[in-house]
């Protein structure tokens, strides 16, 4: 059963382009794929490079930005699609749009381990703040802009620098998490402390500080940085267990320092052992 998109709430989205109401279904448990079902005419924006497969007669159309801000002129299409430059993104997105008779699915991929979350923006004001490569597709018509963060400790020591995604609309987006995925609402005035890496995002209610860890021996010895993340509430707050930095950087603690060959994966032999249970390539 593919999972319906909830009525819009009309005072969010009076003054946005209405967003297309697609249908969805996440597969998978650690790899996961989202597929969507696009009614005739009815289409999808995404990031460059998530992309997995799709029916036929859906067409395929690479624009400046996310297509959100069309009456804007060639310039502002630029200037709107500039700005993804500044989170590390493409100029560019891809759209996907149905154009044939029926019904038909198209399904984009997470990049890495961990979990797809589905952000309804009627449910959240309108408005979603992500990190920077979190966003993986959308309905179109959904805006995907930048967070510009207006706290100098925020933007030096936040994780995510001074600048994050947004997702703005009436439409239905989905964001990538490594590893397993925690959903934390917060009371009006709670407080949640998050390692800075591990934020997925959070609504616009949620103010997002800097906290220093605090002790000679905490910020030299402990191993978690010298600063942590503060989400006061109200507001909801979406966490990761395993940032892909974390992960890329257990991986190169792994690899091989030199040439082509293994760390021995763990063996008292080191590489001799390699060659004796059968990993003999050179």
């Amino acid at each position: 059963m593919y999972q319906d998109k909830l009525p819009r709430n009309s005072s969010n989205s009076s003054n946005r382009l209405n967003a297309h109401e697609i249908d969805y279904k996440i597969f998978g448990e650690e790899m996961q794929f989202v597929e969507i079902e696009l009614d005739p005419q009815e289409g999808v924006v995404a990031e460059a490079g998530t992309f997995m497969m799709m029916d036929d007669n859906i067409k395929m159309n690479t624009i400046l930005g996310d297509g959100s801000n069309q009456d804007k002129g060639l310039l502002g299409k630029i200037f709107s699609a500039g700005k993804r430059i500044l989170t590390g993104e493409s100029l560019f997105m891809t759209v996907f749009t149905n154009d044939g008779v029926g019904k038909k699915q198209i399904s984009f991929a997470s990049p890495y381990p961990g979990k797809i979350i589905p952000i309804d923006l009627t449910e959240f004001g309108g408005k979603f703040i992500c990190q920077k490569d979190a966003f993986l597709c959308a309905a179109k018509g959904v805006s995907i802009g930048i967070e510009f963060s207006k706290k100098l400790g925020r933007g030096l020591f936040g994780g995510e620098g001074f600048i994050m995604q947004k997702m703005e609309g009436d439409g239905l987006g989905f964001i990538h998490a490594g590893g397993t995925m925690a959903k934390k609402v917060l009371k009006p005035g709670e407080v949640l402390k998050v390692d800075t890496g591990c934020i997925v995002g959070f609504t616009q209610d949620v103010n997002y500080d800097i906290e220093f860890v605090g002790g000679i021996k905490n910020t030299i010895f402990g191993g978690e940085g010298m600063f942590f993340a503060t989400l006061r509430g109200p507001g909801t707050v979406y966490v990761q267990s395993l940032p892909f930095s974390r992960l890329a950087g257990r991986v190169l603690a792994m690899a091989p320092k030199t040439g082509n060959g293994s760390r021995g994966e763990g063996s008292v032999l080191g590489g001799i052992g390699d060659l004796l249970d059968g990993d003999n390539r050179f």
